[in-house]
């Protein structure tokens, strides 16, 4: 049994009880210091099996109830289901089960299950997997799953949540040549542009990190700054900023960018990452409420209920319940006609959302045209290369949604729009 292993997995756990017993975001645990007594390659691969575990929570719980006559407490639950997800995907069981009871053994609330988690994890060992495959994909919490149905059907959820389940690949942007970059690093030139990544390859690893000639940016949320199409000179602001892959974009361009962002531990990675790819932009932490000045060009990524990136963040819809959903709608309406404000006339302005909820994307763009006169959306501006015409909406926006590209491994949901004003 490898020490570092059983360590790994009861990391895991803890990032589990944290997200499933007190509703916090995988991010946040982390980012408080609480794995920093991990290897950087162990914590990453504690990171990665709560996340399997998350996105298989269903199918767990499902081969588990037939070895479990009650519920157990959380942490020897989770202890369960990390142990199954990993059996059920082809891990070795001597190595689970054998950290499974150490980590039991070793809790001092529950080391008298440590018979109990040996016998349901080897009855796992024994028959689980067959069971795992003739299970249905996992569903999206209730909360979540009914309002999106609503909006596209059940035939495009069981594809969004299919695309969950099976995980998010790595894209990265090119500060140069994208194609030259997809060559030497063996990876896919995607249609839009961005650069996928072969799945299992570590990031600082691969040609071109340390020389900063790219950044690791989803292929969708990428498109906003390729939409706004900023050119050099041009001064232009970026709106909720961080992590500051659009910013990079944008900068990337010539443009002079001032980027804003109100917390100060994600703008010190934009401040990183600008320094590793050798481009500038003017950051301020503060409130993009208080900006002023006049800009030729404005990106806002609003805050949003992120519910596009949940195939890379399982932890959502477990650490959420939908209940800050009307204050973010409200919020974005303000943070757009604030940013429209700060707008030169005949500038430009990109609105996009990392949702899938309409109400966080067409309905807001729909609304401000309807409050601002001489402001219209602009519907060939989206039609970018490798850009699908079918994903253009009513309004004139682009709706990506994670079941686009199945065969590719998909992309997050987002929703863009870029606005003129006269």
């Amino acid at each position: 049994m490898s020490k570092s292993g059983m360590q790994t997995r009861r990391s895991a756990v803890y990032l589990l009880d944290q997200v499933m017993g007190e509703g916090r975001l995988m991010s946040e645990v982390i980012g408080s210091g609480a794995l920093e007594r991990l290897e950087p390659a162990d914590r990453a691969r504690a990171q990665r099996l709560a996340m399997d575990t998350l996105r298989g929570l269903e199918r767990a719980d499902r081969v588990l109830q037939k070895h479990l006559k009650k519920v157990p407490a959380l942490t020897v639950q989770n202890v369960l289901r990390l142990g199954t997800v990993e059996l059920c995907q082809g891990g070795a069981a001597h190595g689970v089960v054998n950290d499974a009871v150490e980590i039991i053994a070793k809790n001092k609330h529950h080391a008298g299950l440590k018979g109990l988690v040996n016998a349901v994890l080897r009855k796992v060992d024994a028959d689980g997997q067959a069971e795992w495959d003739r299970l249905r994909i996992p569903r999206m919490p209730k909360w979540l799953r009914k309002p999106l149905a609503q909006a596209y059907g059940s035939d495009v959820m069981l594809g969004i949540e299919a695309a969950h389940f099976n995980g998010a690949p790595l894209d990265l942007t090119a500060k140069g040549d994208a194609a030259a970059l997809a060559d030497t690093i063996g990876g896919e030139l995607l249609p839009t542009g961005s650069v996928r990544v072969p799945v299992g390859q570590q990031v600082s690893a691969l040609a071109g990190y340390e020389a900063g000639d790219w950044w690791v940016q989803d292929a969708a949320a990428a498109l906003p700054a390729k939409i706004l199409n900023v050119q050099a000179g041009e001064k232009v602001l970026d709106l909720c900023a961080a992590p500051g892959g659009k910013t990079m974009q944008m900068a990337a361009a010539g443009a002079e960018v001032a980027a804003v962002d109100d917390n100060p531990s994600r703008m010190a990675r934009v401040e990183e990452n600008l320094k590793r790819t050798g481009l500038s932009a003017t950051l301020v932490v503060g409130d993009a409420m208080a900006q002023q000045g006049a800009y030729d060009a404005i990106l806002l990524d609003a805050p949003c209920s992120a519910t596009g990136t949940m195939r890379r963040h399982p932890d959502l819809p477990f650490a959420k319940d939908g209940s800050e959903f009307g204050d973010l709608i409200g919020m974005q309406e303000v943070f757009l006609d604030h940013a429209l404000s700060l707008l030169k006339p005949g500038g430009r302005l990109v609105f996009c959302t990392c949702s899938l909820l309409p109400d966080e994307g067409e309905v807001q763009v729909e609304e401000s045209v309807a409050r601002w006169s001489g402001v219209s959306v602009d519907r060939d501006a989206v039609l970018i290369e490798g850009v699908d015409p079918d994903w253009v909406t009513e309004e004139g926006g682009l709706r990506l949604r994670p079941d686009y590209w199945a065969d590719r491994g998909g992309m997050d949901g987002f929703y863009m729009a870029l606005l003129r004003k006269a």
